[in-house]
């Protein structure tokens, strides 16, 4: 899955998800005549985590420092 992230000045949009790098691209290609000159956009390809965050041992460093 990808996201589309659009930068114009103080503004952030982020659009998706994408099932592919081609349909972000080309929804891209219809928002860019909407932005101005000086728009940034990248295509990120979101992360499936590698293990679950609970019972991680962060979660538990982290119960232990508060308690």
């Amino acid at each position: 899955m990808y996201l589309l992230t659009i930068r114009e000045g103080l503004h952030t949009r982020h659009i998706g998800p994408y099932a592919t790098t081609r349909q972000a691209a080309d929804h891209l290609d219809l928002l860019l005549p909407h932005c101005g000159e000086r728009v940034h956009w990248q295509i990120h390809e979101l992360e499936s985590p590698s293990r679950p965050l609970i019972g991680s041992g962060v979660l538990q460093e982290s119960a232990s420092v508060a308690a």
